[in-house]
């Protein structure tokens, strides 16, 4: 049997440097916090490495849900609760921001446009 790694050119091993225990968190309304605990090969935890909080959205557009998503400066469920809001709010007028860019780049795409009657 071929080596399955390399058949497809992706490295599907697993970093064991870098394991993470998810925990999940909600308020049922707008608030989804995932809080990951850095654990070792055998499922404890690493002591050594600290804690991340990962808050994340949804904005409803008319193209449908927009999600967003931001690491959140906290070293407890509570303080990821209190910066989700802002986080949040950051997180919202940087895709704002790119959403303008991109609009922007595509008109001027559009209209460097070359026409050629008859094509």
């Amino acid at each position: 049997m071929a080596d399955t790694n390399t058949d497809s050119g992706i490295d599907f091993k697993v970093d064991v440097s870098n394991l993470y225990r998810e925990e999940g968190y909600t308020d049922l309304k707008v608030a989804s916090i995932r809080r990951l605990i850095p654990v070792l090969p055998d499922g404890s935890t690493d002591k050594s490495r600290t804690e991340i909080f990962i808050g994340s959205a949804q904005l409803m557009s008319p193209s449908g849900p927009l999600p967003i998503q931001s690491v959140l400066t906290a070293n407890t469920l509570g303080e990821a609760i209190d910066a989700f809001p802002e986080a949040m709010r950051i997180a919202t007028e940087q895709m704002v921001e790119e959403l303008r860019k991109m609009q922007e780049q595509q008109k001027q795409e559009n209209d460097s446009r070359i026409i050629v009657p008859g094509r």
